[in-house]
């Protein structure tokens, strides 16, 4: 009795789990006749199943063989399946059977059949796992057939890699013997793309030849999708006009334009690096214009003074020289940042224009009326581009425009905008963003944005200025579009404190965005106001019940969305008899509303 209460309290409770042995029973029925009860004949092979089995595994076979269809019928034992690889069939029934498939060591022709039954089967693990795998094989010979398939199956990762890889390496691509095997419909968005980017004439020359090789094709659409107007006169007479692909009158108008239009008007394609800063050496860019051109690109971004580590031009009446940078090749553009020099707390206007030919100019940023400082980080609609132009116009302390760093990408980061200017999500009044506190008093001169709610006490961790003179003024780095801002006001005791709030950008011009001279506050205070163009803000203290100094801990814009959420009032405590009360109730509401909506997407 001893000996069976030991046994038992030694027996593991719980589950068993012998699945292995389950996987290796059903994966030995495998092209097993034993028990059989269906026959599959594909590519005039023969291949023995189970209908339980492939009822369990896929929804397609159960539609098929318990669905009422033919195949339903016990008696119809031998199914028939057209148009598909008895080798890529019998690689997919094993992975019903067993769960395994060993794709390094299929041929990319049977690996894409697969894909297609897999798809076709839904078997959507199997599908993801070999699109996962393709993408890790592709190269220039085969990048054509895959794509093709990944556009079958409306795989968008895939295509997504496909297009890429193509993207950066058009001019093989186009030579590839592949590429005449495209459908109709990818060799279209193949090249429509603006990212495709290789000369034109060769794409158009490569197009004449998928064509030869698909002559039942209607090659009309697609000879639309090639931009005749990037080719030269003698390509388009000696080229393109004796195909008869493209009418006399479309390359009549094709000249027309390239002659009379602005260059940059023009629809050129260019390289598309996601994330990359391409104003590299490594990816050929030079500056071609401005003093002290190695220090432009060089990456260094802390070891710079007043003698060294800058670019720079003069600042005269003959603007238009700047800096300009020439890159390696045409990029498709979205993002620039530039580091102005900031060893002391002087701020620079300016703006930068973009162009292909160092001849015709477009304007993407324009802050000529803003006093800005440090890091820049700017957006601007996509654009392809070879050559940048940064042309400083002020500089508060001398007349040279100083840069220390440039850099330019397309960026994904999704980046609101209103008026050429960012409508920032998060706080930009941060040392991380570049933000100084330029008046008022403090044992460090950025405690007021350094993020830190917590520690301060009677001597340390806030910023002040004496009642009646003097203020504390926060400059961002840039022109931001702002519509709130938080501040913290010091509360280590009972005192409350009166204030206003005032923005600018040129420190010349000041709106009043908060007039808070006649009330009781304390601690946190959110202020919402209608968004506008914002550099600089100006906190001024009006009274304290304890003393004659006016004490600010934490400064933020824009207001953290959790602040906003809990400042909107319940619609009921909204509403006023008096018209202009509700209208303006309503419209502080709206913008809380969009500025919540705006930092949860």
């Amino acid at each position: 009795m001893c000996d069976h209460h030991h046994f038992r309290s030694h027996t593991p409770m719980g589950d068993i789990e012998h699945t292995s042995q389950l996987s290796e029973n059903i994966g030995a029925l495998f092209e097993n006749s034993e028990y059989s009860d269906v026959r599959f004949i594909v590519d005039g092979t023969t291949f023995h199943a189970h209908r339980v089995i492939l009822a369990a595994r896929s929804e397609y076979f159960r539609a098929m063989l318990f669905g009422g269809m033919k195949e339903s019928d016990p008696n119809c034992t031998d199914i028939e399946l057209l148009d598909q690889s008895a080798v890529a069939f019998k690689s997919l029934l094993k992975y019903i059977y067993t769960g395994k498939i060993s794709l390094s060591a299929m041929k990319e022709e049977h690996l894409l059949d697969v894909l297609g039954l897999s798809h076709q089967y839904g078997f959507i693990e199997l599908e993801t796992a070999i699109s996962d795998y393709l993408k890790d094989i592709l190269n220039i010979t085969n990048v054509c057939l895959i794509y093709d398939m990944a556009n079958i199956y409306t795989l968008q990762s895939l295509s997504k890699t496909c297009f890429e890889f193509m993207d950066r390496n058009a001019a093989e691509v186009l030579i590839s013997e592949n590429f005449l095997v495209l459908s109709e419909s990818s060799l279209y968005e193949v090249i429509s793309r603006d990212s495709f980017c290789a000369p034109e004439i060769d794409i158009f020359q490569a197009v004449c030849s998928w064509r030869e090789n698909n002559p039942e094709a209607d090659i009309s659409k697609i000879v639309q999708a090639v931009r005749i107007t990037l080719m030269n006169i003698k390509e388009l007479l000696n080229f393109v006009r004796p195909t008869h692909l493209v009418c006399p009158d479309a390359i009549l108008d094709a000249i027309k334009l390239r002659t009379e239009c602005r260059d940059m008007e023009l629809n050129y394609r260019g390289f598309l690096v996601p994330d990359e800063n391409v104003a590299t050496l490594r990816h050929g860019a030079l500056v071609i214009k401005g003093e002290i051109k190695a220090a432009l690109l060089d990456g260094e971004v802390t070891n710079y003074d007043l003698d060294r580590g800058f670019s720079r031009h003069p600042i005269d009446e003959n603007l238009g020289q700047g800096l300009v940078i020439k890159l390696g090749a045409p990029h498709i553009i979205n993002a620039i940042r530039i580091l102005l020099w900031d060893r002391d707390m002087r701020s620079y206007s300016y703006y930068i224009d973009v162009s292909m030919d160092e001849r015709d100019w477009i304007r993407v940023i324009d802050h000529q009326k803003y006093l800005c400082r440090s890091w820049q980080n700017l957006h601007f609609k996509p654009v392809v581009a070879k050559y940048i132009k940064v042309v400083g116009t002020h500089n508060t302390v001398n007349r040279v425009f100083h840069c220390v760093a440039f850099e330019c990408m397309y960026s994904n980061k999704v980046v609101k905008m209103e008026n050429g200017l960012i409508v920032p999500t998060d706080n930009v009044a941060t040392i991380e963003a570049s933000a100084n506190v330029i008046e008022g008093v403090s044992r460090s001169r950025n405690a007021l944005i350094n993020k830190d709610t917590k520690n301060y006490d009677w001597d340390s961790g806030y910023t002040c200025h004496q009642l009646g003179s003097g203020a504390i003024v926060v400059q961002l780095a840039q022109p931001f579009i702002i519509g709130s801002m938080r501040l913290l006001l010091w509360d280590c005791d009972d005192r409350s404190y009166s204030f206003t709030v005032e923005v600018s950008t040129d420190q010349q011009n000041w709106y009043m965005v908060a007039d808070k001279s006649r009330d009781a506050c304390k601690s946190w205070q959110t202020i919402v106001f209608k968004k506008r163009p914002v550099t600089f803000v100006r906190i001024v203290g009006t009274h304290n019940t304890a003393n004659e100094v006016f004490h600010c801990v934490h400064f933020e814009a824009p207001a953290d969305a959790s602040a906003l959420a809990q400042y909107l009032p319940p619609p009921e405590e909204s509403k006023s008899e008096n018209p202009v009360v509700m209208e303006e109730h309503e419209e502080q509401n709206q913008n809380v509303e969009q500025m919540i909506y705006d930092g949860a997407a």
